[in-house]
């Protein structure tokens, strides 16, 4: 009796020990992450802001479909959105909105500048604009990058997990080019130009 006691007292005393160790996993949710990527893309260039009708909504995937006593004891959280309805991410979309319709637009359909691999914006062809513009582009596209650098930190801070920064910008430069219209460039993988 007393040896059965001391195992379950042990047996409890070290699933608690590792049950405090274990940090509560947050997946990180990236369909909802294209969603919202989608919705201030469309803010930006005057899209629906809606996802393909392919994308499907649904529960975060699980690495393990089965279940453990360490899931039962420790669950894990999922994120289930990605919220961009804050004052910050808000102001900054206004920037970039105006700053694509005075300006980026004609720059993007002639040529001039082009969506990088990086989900940020790169003159692409000087040649393409007057000598006496080529300044006004410069500091356009050194705008543009700062807000979008921005964006992908405020998205990440205002979901409160900074640390999805990295995710957030690389799920902005996939959907950056998914979403440029016809004729604009991007750049690959391998970093060349390719006219959409």
């Amino acid at each position: 009796m007393k040896r059965s006691l001391m195992y379950w007292t042990t047996t409890l005393a070290a699933i608690l020990a590792v049950a405090s160790c274990v940090t509560v996993n947050v997946y990180f949710p990236e369909a909802q992450a294209e969603q919202a990527a989608s919705k201030f893309i469309g803010g930006v260039w005057g899209g629906d802001g809606q996802p393909p009708a392919d994308q499907e909504q649904g529960e975060p995937p699980m690495d393990n479909p089965r279940s453990s006593l360490l899931d039962f004891l420790i669950p894990a959280a999922y994120a289930q959105d990605v919220s961009i309805s804050t004052p910050a991410v808000e102001a900054i979309q206004s920037r970039m909105r105006d700053r694509f319709s005075k300006s980026l637009r004609d720059y993007y359909e002639s040529g001039a500048i082009g969506l990088t691999n990086n989900a940020l914006v790169a003159v692409r062809d000087l040649s393409a604009v007057p000598l006496s513009g080529r300044n006004k582009l410069n500091q356009l596209v050194a705008e543009e990058n700062a807000d979008r650098k921005a964006v992908y930190r405020e998205i990440a801070v205002a979901n409160e997990h900074p640390e999805w920064e990295d995710r957030i910008r690389d799920i902005f430069a996939r959907k950056w080019i998914d979403e440029a219209r016809p004729g604009w460039w991007y750049q690959n993988d391998a970093g060349g130009w390719v006219q959409k």
